[in-house]
Formats: C-alpha cells, structure tokens, sequence
C-alpha cells in the first residue's frame, strides 16, 4: 500500500463544520468509537458503526463509496485506522477528523461534552 501523507488522510473539525452548514454538501459523519462512547458524546447526524464492527456493516455506507464521508473517534487514532481500511476498501473520499470529537468538543460545538 502506498503511504498517504496526513493531509491527505485528515480533514480539520472548522472545515467539517463550514462544509457541514452548507445545505448543498454531501458528507457522511461516520462515528467509529464504542457504543458507550457515542451515549456519552456524539455529533448531532452522525452514523455509529463501531471499528471492530465496520467489516460486517460496511454495506450500510455502500451508497457513500465515491461521496465525502469524514470518519471520527475520540482523538483521531481509530478513525485514521478506519480511514485508511475504508480506502483499501475501495471508498474513495474518506479522512479522518483530525483531534477526533475532543477537538469538535473543545473548538467548535461545546455543548458536546468533553470526556
């Protein structure tokens, strides 16, 4: 596999929000932390499948395969892991949120709560 550089795996929480409050973007929201983590914190919208469950329910994103999809998790680890086994799966506009829902929590929306 050929190694992707960091900007082009991530994509910056304020440029989810702008491309988020544009009524015309198309992007999936694709939270890939635990069950319990997504109870305690979550973005408003977003689709919970957690990591080691993406390789059975990966027919629910089948529809977003060549549309924007950005993936997070608590820090931004899992979801650069995701990232990455989503584009070896052929999807082909996926990053990751760079600093996961922590950052979202801390710089863009703090009515979600940090934990």
């Amino acid at each position: 596999m050929a190694f992707l550089p960091p900007d082009d795996l991530e994509i910056d929480p304020h440029e989810v929000a702008r491309r988020r409050a544009e009524a015309s973007d198309d992007l999936l929201l694709l939270d890939c932390r635990t069950t319990a983590e997504h109870e305690v914190a979550r973005i408003d919208g977003s689709l919970l499948i957690p990591m080691p469950e993406l390789p059975e329910r990966l027919g629910e994103i089948e529809a977003w395969r060549e549309r924007a999809i950005v993936v997070y998790c608590h820090a931004g680890v899992r979801s650069l892991d995701v990232t990455r086994r989503l584009r070896r799966a052929g999807f082909t506009n996926v990053r990751s949120m760079a600093g996961g829902i922590h950052r979202w929590s801390v710089e863009i929306d703090p009515t979600v709560p940090v934990y």
